[in-house]
């Protein structure tokens, strides 16, 4: 993996909750894995943007489904159950979903999300430590 292609998988899930419309962006700076001097630079202003949008319900709605995609088939019963709970009660102030996303992917050990800037950036203080680990 090149340095951009890890700074984009890095950065992935943090754009796609800040702005979708960001996100888009950058997919198509992306796209054909033609990197260059240009597309570097509108990465870091496109970043940049991004850091000054405030997250919505929306936009981490988007962002925890995807994440959540990596568990869909490994989670347990319970955790499938407060994943739907926590996803039902998010809104803006009240964030238990993305700790909880967190703590599971310390718990599967997720090597592509261990990296996310997403994931690293949560607060791990709610949201998992209520569920027993299997």
């Amino acid at each position: 993996m090149t340095s951009w292609q890890q700074d984009w998988a890095e950065n992935k899930y943090w754009v796609m909750a800040h702005s979708q419309q960001h996100y888009n962006q950058i997919r198509q700076l992306a796209k054909n894995n033609d990197w260059t001097v240009d597309k570097a630079t509108e990465f870091n202003r496109l970043l940049a943007e991004a850091e000054q949008q405030v997250p919505t319900v929306k936009t981490l709605t988007t962002a925890y489904q995807h994440i959540w995609g990596y568990f869909k088939k490994i989670a347990t019963l319970e955790e499938k159950e407060a994943y739907l709970n926590r996803l039902a009660q998010l809104s803006s102030g009240h964030d238990q979903l993305g700790p909880f996303l967190k703590g599971l992917t310390v718990k599967y050990q997720v090597a592509y999300l261990l990296q996310s800037r997403l994931i690293r950036e949560l607060d791990d203080s709610t949201g998992f430590s209520d569920l027993t680990p299997q």
